[in-house]
């Protein structure tokens, strides 16, 4: 008596059958000691609101990109690059969002704490896009911009329920990439 192999919710063919990725149960308990801990006090919740709305769509860095370009007027273009490489990333995020639809965490034991615009979940664009802006931003300043912006963005979706942690791990992923891009971009385009 021959049966059909059992797949995972996470095995490939399960993925390519429903169209959906889903998360593990290991991703679930990351997600419920994460806010168990980091993200059990308002204040935490608070703050990951903030970044939140400061990361939506990219208008945060797109701000910060534009303002850097008003005020150092030398480093003009490199400040452009931030607005620009934070804004490409995120539309890269959108794009893969779309092909994966991975839907954002539904347990029930995990709180969501703010709205999102879609229910897609991989990879997390805010991930995305503040890596790309922190990478981008440390070339301009020669500061450490990502080892201080990344870690609390990425946490951030986890305490507010709205991201599985390899949708942020993918999300720093791909804006790295991105950033990476834009600079090879202006040092193949930027001195014409």
């Amino acid at each position: 008596m021959s049966s059909a192999p059992e797949t995972s919710k996470t095995s490939p063919a399960e993925c390519a059958r429903t169209g959906r990725w889903k998360s593990t149960d290991t991703e679930i308990r990351i997600l419920q000691t994460v806010q168990a801990s980091v993200g059990s006090t308002p204040a935490a919740i608070s703050a990951a609101r903030g970044l939140s709305h400061f990361g939506e769509h990219a208008l945060g860095w797109v701000a910060v990109g534009g303002l850097g370009a008003v005020v150092d007027r030398k480093r003009r273009r490199q400040w452009a690059s931030v607005a620009v490489g934070a804004v490409g990333a995120h539309a890269a995020s959108i794009v893969i969002k779309r092909v994966v639809r991975r839907r954002r965490p539904s347990d029930p034991s995990v709180q969501v704490n703010v709205s999102t615009p879609s229910r897609l979940s991989f990879p997390s664009s805010h991930a995305t896009s503040t890596t790309a802006a922190a990478v981008l931003l440390a070339r301009v300043t020669g500061l450490p911009f990502p080892a201080v912006l990344v870690p609390p963005m990425l946490l951030s979706r986890l305490v507010l329920g709205v991201h599985y942690p390899t949708d942020v791990l993918a999300g720093a992923a791909l804006g790295a990439a991105s950033a990476a891009v834009v600079v090879q971009a202006e040092k193949k385009f930027g001195e014409r």
